[in-house]
């Protein structure tokens, strides 16, 4: 949602902040990684139940990411390297996060729960997986209802108090499941339509046309 509609907001919001970051000497690298460092003190903190503090140190985590992209952006070294950098750091973030609630149900609850945080973390990938591949295809797959940045203020919603965590973790599953298949059925829309003719294309076709006119007017 907010890689989709409120893009534009948030990246007039960030660019003044990732300009000030690059004046005191923080690269995109160093936040990413560090992001990362913060992600597994999180999962920590969570696997503990020290939830209080894994509310503080999600939202550091979330400062790392949500800057990173305007700091590359403002110190003009945005790249394709830091772009997977910065994709493959937000998988495994993501994946210790959930691997941190999955050790926490572990400890606190019995049966199946367990399995709760690992379905999130399939959803979540097959959100992922499908705007790399649509890209790679050519094609738009962007926005949904629980991206990364909803994803971690409902993880956080659920911190605040005991009740909430696991009804959370079901809405967050039932949102990312929602997500996953929006972007199928969207992409999948999109790559029904023929694609559009390339410059080659169009200049072969018009081409076989000339020659086509040539021939009747030799006829006649």
């Amino acid at each position: 949602m907010f890689d989709g509609k409120f893009r534009q907001s948030v990246d007039a919001t960030t660019a003044p902040i990732g300009r000030w970051l690059v004046r005191v000497g923080f690269s995109a690298d160093v936040l990413t990684g560090s992001g990362l460092v913060f992600a597994a003190l999180t999962a920590w903190a969570i696997a503990e139940g020290s939830h209080f503090l894994a509310i503080v140190l999600l939202t550091l985590t979330g400062f790392h990411d949500l800057f990173d992209g305007p700091v590359a952006k403002a110190s003009h070294r945005a790249s394709q390297r830091g772009s997977f950098f910065d994709s493959v750091v937000d998988r495994l973030s993501d994946a210790l996060l959930l691997g941190g609630v999955a050790y926490y149900l572990t400890a606190r609850h019995h049966g199946q729960l367990v399995l709760l945080p690992f379905a999130i973390l399939t959803t979540t990938f097959m959100i992922s997986y499908q705007r790399s591949k649509a890209e790679s295809l050519g094609l738009s797959a962007k926005g949904g209802l629980m991206e990364r940045a909803e994803r971690m203020i409902l993880l956080g919603v659920g911190l605040l108090a005991m009740p909430l965590f696991i009804p959370t973790l079901w809405v967050m599953l039932g949102l990312t499941a929602m997500t996953a298949l929006g972007r199928f059925r969207r992409v999948w829309q999109s790559a029904a339509s023929p694609p559009p003719p390339s410059s080659s294309e169009s200049e072969r076709s018009h081409a076989r046309r000339l020659r086509r006119g040539l021939s009747r007017t030799a006829r006649h």
